[in-house]
């Protein structure tokens, strides 16, 4: 049926060009140009004339025997010549009017965090003790795969050592996000660990999102030694704006293969004792609603992610797009064969110019 509410409203609302949008959806199908049905009322009074004239037409003799006698030409077909080339022209007007079907936008609630993810790059990311990688690169390897678990997230990218960058805000485009993810190395950023500037950077990107569940994942292997911010002063201004700080301490127990410098065959190492400030990762999670967590290897890691995968979440709404299938071939077709059967009834008698 036609939606005559949908076309009031838009006319109320003063808004014409919705208006025409909404004017024909005839059995389930939508057209894109109704204002070209507008040419189907001078085809009309077309065929009107043209049958008026056939209707008054006719040939007069003084005997009716005289005309059964004669020939007999064949008037039907000469007579439907307009109903085929109406059929043409109303085929392809239907078809200049786009009909579809399927396409529509619709609002969806669907369940949604936004999330921060907060990546050391320090030096000391390029630890050997996750074999056969070292730590940076199971770093981004776990977190790749946390983005595509996503599926109505927004997901935002900050790095950080010495000082801390965002690479990506907030967005849902994950393909971004992981590319540039791939494109993290140690070395870009001054190096250190500057947790305190970190929680900053990230609480200031996620304090104004739309959503009620903010979260903040933070992986760090080492020590605040770095920034002019205390962890826990951003810590508390992050839990203030409802952020949930996750602190993820990255390194196995004991002593590490560290790099220390560079020799003439690339990058020295000197096993070293892991030193991840527990406590003050603990005490960031804790105050601000969340937990602390330690990756002791690549396992461990991935679990991690997981659990976080679990998190409270609320309802997002967003507008769903389906997209349109196109019906305007079958008229189009139509006017076409109407078109052609014209053209070879009249090249048959005769009849063309």
């Amino acid at each position: 049926m036609i939606e005559w509410a949908g076309l009031v409203d838009a006319l109320r609302s003063g808004e014409w060009w919705a208006a025409r949008g909404s004017f024909v959806t005839l059995f389930g199908v939508n057209l894109a140009h109704p204002e070209a049905l507008l040419l189907l009322l001078p085809l009309a009074w077309w065929l009107w004339r043209v049958g008026r004239r056939q209707a008054t037409r006719a040939i007069l003799f003084s005997r009716a025997s005289a005309l059964a006698d004669g020939p007999r030409p064949r008037v039907a077909w000469v007579r439907g010549l307009p109903w085929l080339r109406a059929l043409a022209l109303v085929g392809l007007i239907v078809a200049v009017a786009q009909p579809r079907s399927g396409a529509r936008a619709e609002r969806v609630s669907s369940e949604g965090i936004d999330i921060a993810v907060v990546l050391d790059i320090s030096s000391s990311m390029l630890a050997e003790d996750f074999q056969p990688q070292n730590r940076i690169e199971v770093a981004k390897d776990k977190v790749k795969r946390f983005v595509l678990g996503r599926k109505s997230d927004r997901v935002g990218l900050v790095a950080f050592s010495g000082e801390a960058l965002t690479q990506v805000p907030l967005t849902t485009d994950y393909p971004v996000v992981l590319a540039a993810i791939d494109n993290l190395q140690v070395g870009q950023l001054e190096d250190g660990t500057a947790i305190g500037t970190a929680i900053a950077t990230a609480a200031n990107r996620l304090r104004t999102a739309p959503g009620r569940s903010r979260v903040m994942v933070l992986l760090t292997d080492g020590e605040n030694n770095r920034g002019a911010i205390d962890p826990r002063t951003a810590a508390q201004a992050a839990g203030a704006f409802g952020i949930r700080i996750y602190t993820i301490g990255v390194g196995s127990e004991g002593m590490a293969a560290v790099p220390v410098g560079r020799g003439l065959f690339g990058l020295r190492y000197e096993n070293r004792p892991v030193k991840i400030d527990e406590a003050l990762l603990t005490e960031i999670a804790t105050n601000t609603g969340g937990r602390y967590f330690r990756a002791r290897d690549a396992e461990a890691l991935q679990q991690i992610y997981e659990q976080i995968d679990r998190l409270e979440r609320s309802a997002v709404e967003a507008r769903a797009y389906i997209r349109y299938t196109e019906r305007f071939r079958w008229p189009l077709v139509l006017g076409l064969v109407a078109l052609v059967g014209e053209l070879a009834i009249r090249a048959r008698r005769g009849l063309l110019p």
